[in-house]
């Protein structure tokens, strides 16, 4: 049996209890074929880059599948009739990763470097100057 990742996007109109009903009944599908899932994670409604069917949103879910390709082309069949699933995609992996995802996992934002590149904070002296800082000329018309 080969190992794939599995997310599926559904719509954001229905409730964290309907998509966990939805990873059970693919759950299932997959068990029916002799394969089995591993890790599912459930990442919640994210907004969308662009709209689907008129969608902004939309609930997102992964899981660890192993199983045959007859399970996956079945579980997709089922995706593509049902009307709450958006958009869906299988990827064929060496392994599955340990651990959470990479969207599960917390990033703290004192991690992350700095778009200034750790520079110093500057003092009020060391600013530079601004248009606004200028001596006003005298405007011409009023002389």
């Amino acid at each position: 049996m080969a190992l794939y990742e599995h997310v599926f996007l559904a719509r954001q109109d229905v409730s964290p209890q309907q998509v966990d009903g939805l990873v059970e009944q693919y759950k299932a599908v997959i068990e029916s074929f002799g394969g089995k899932v591993g890790r599912v994670e459930n990442w919640g409604l994210k907004s969308l880059t662009y709209r689907i069917k008129k969608n902004r949103k939309a609930h997102y879910a992964l899981m660890d599948i192993d199983a045959p390709a007859a399970a996956i082309q079945e579980v997709e069949r089922q995706m593509r009739i049902n009307e709450d699933v958006l958009r869906y995609m299988t990827i064929a992996v060496e392994k599955h990763e340990e651990g959470a995802s990479a969207m599960m996992q917390k990033r703290d934002r004192d991690d992350r470097p700095r778009r200034d590149g750790d520079r110093p904070e500057r003092s009020f002296g060391d600013r530079p100057r601004r248009d606004d800082d200028r001596p006003r000329r005298p405007r011409e018309d009023r002389a």
